[in-house]
């Protein structure tokens, strides 16, 4: 009776181990998605009419284990570009075509371009008829928020699995 109690245990423990991988439990220290040590800590500057951006930025920079900081040993995430686009086709069903296209570099702490520029686009369709609720605006709206969260997500995903270029020197 004592070896059936200790199977039990044992199949109990593989059992309770096999649900905790499975669900994607990591221990403290492990995360997949902590950025490079290089950038720990860093400063985020971005255009004029960009704010939904910036709080996006900070959520997932700040998630992904980074120090947001204006301190003057702290790398820039710099947003050279912000240029969102709107493309109407007309016709029974109206087609809307939404893409925003953000460049980014990494900055040193004097202000030295690390990486290459690197351009992300997001884009987002949808279609309404004009003879019933115009929702236009507020689909519009909804999707505008969308693309900024997609594309905060993927510069954060770039940042983390360090797979941003280097600056090339000049020869």
């Amino acid at each position: 009776m004592y070896l059936g109690q200790r199977v039990a245990a044992i199949v109990l423990t593989l059992g309770l181990s096999a649900g905790l991988v499975g669900c994607g439990f990591h221990l403290k220290g492990t995360n997949p998605s902590s950025v490079p040590v290089a950038y720990s800590k860093m400063n985020i500057v971005l255009p004029a009419n960009t704010d939904t951006l910036e709080e996006k930025l900070s959520l997932y920079l700040t998630s992904a284990g980074v120090k947001l900081s204006n301190e003057s040993d702290a790398y820039t995430l710099h947003v050279l570009d912000y240029s969102p686009r709107k493309l109407e086709l007309s016709g029974k069903l109206r087609e809307n075509i939404i893409r925003l296209n953000i460049t980014f570099r990494i900055d040193d702490a004097q202000g030295n371009p690390l990486t290459e520029p690197r351009t992300i686009t997001a884009t987002r369709s949808y279609q309404y008829n004009e003879e019933t609720v115009n929702t236009e605006d507020q689909e519009f709206n909804y999707l505008s928020e969308v693309l900024v969260d997609d594309v905060a997500q993927q510069i954060v995903r770039q940042i983390s699995s360090n797979r941003l270029k280097p600056l090339t020197p000049a020869q």
